[in-house]
């Protein structure tokens, strides 16, 4: 491969990991808003883990475009790069499998979370929704509000009709918002490969234009014949 397609899938690998970190920072940012279903599925350290890993991203960027434009005998630069890259994949595998975790067992983590709410915020829910109940008309249910007006109406709800009781109905909400992140999350390993490998290329193809360079001096600047 020449050098000025090599340079060139670097720099997009770059600029990539740039894009996703700056993906990373702006939804970390803009989910810390207040909405009640968007703050059970993503908690103050998730978003906080998000953040981290947006500047991390930002500054790998930094770290790969400074590498480049060093001289040709000067790798140390792709070095700490790597090294960087390195980290920032066990972090993207360790965010994004706690999420992908998280997903499988979204019922029941829900659940955990549904219990912590105020009566005034399961009563929101249960509006929303038109259910009653988390997993059923006893579990955690409130009287009250536009839906679930008295316990009567609550007892009379058909058991075999899943919307009818909270759990679905919220994990079905929220079920495409995880998977999209982990999906995305795990789909940043593919910028971090990329310019991981392109580092690597990099540095063979300096050490070799060094090794010759040195080679050419040797015999007075006359080349090769």
């Amino acid at each position: 491969m020449s050098s000025k397609y090599l340079y060139g899938f670097y720099g997009f690998f770059t600029l990539s990991v740039a894009v996703f970190g700056i993906i990373s920072l702006v939804f970390s940012v803009l989910w810390r808003r207040s909405d009640l279903l968007l703050n059970m599925t993503f908690s103050n350290g998730d978003l906080t883990a998000g953040l981290i890993m947006g500047i991390a991203f930002l500054l790998t960027s930094v770290l790969s475009f400074g590498a480049a434009i060093q001289r040709n005998h000067v790798t140390i630069g792709l070095v700490i790069l790597n090294w960087v890259l390195l980290a920032d994949a066990v972090m993207v595998l360790v965010v994004g499998t706690i999420i992908w975790f998280f997903s499988l067992r979204e019922r029941a983590e829900f659940h955990t979370g549904y219990a912590k709410l105020q009566p005034s915020q399961r009563i929101t829910i249960q509006d929303q929704f038109s259910c009653c109940g988390y997993f059923n008309a006893s579990d955690l249910l409130e009287i009250g509000g536009s839906f679930c007006q008295n316990t009567t109406f609550a007892n009379s709800l058909n058991t075999t009709i899943t919307n009818n009781f909270c759990v679905t109905p919220i994990t079905n909400h929220v079920d495409t918002s995880l998977n999209d992140v982990f999906s995305t999350t795990y789909g940043f390993m593919a910028g971090i490969i990329g310019l991981f490998l392109s580092s690597l290329c990099v540095i063979k193809v300096r050490q070799e234009f060094e090794r010759f360079r040195r080679i050419d001096a040797k015999r007075g600047g006359r080349g090769f014949v």
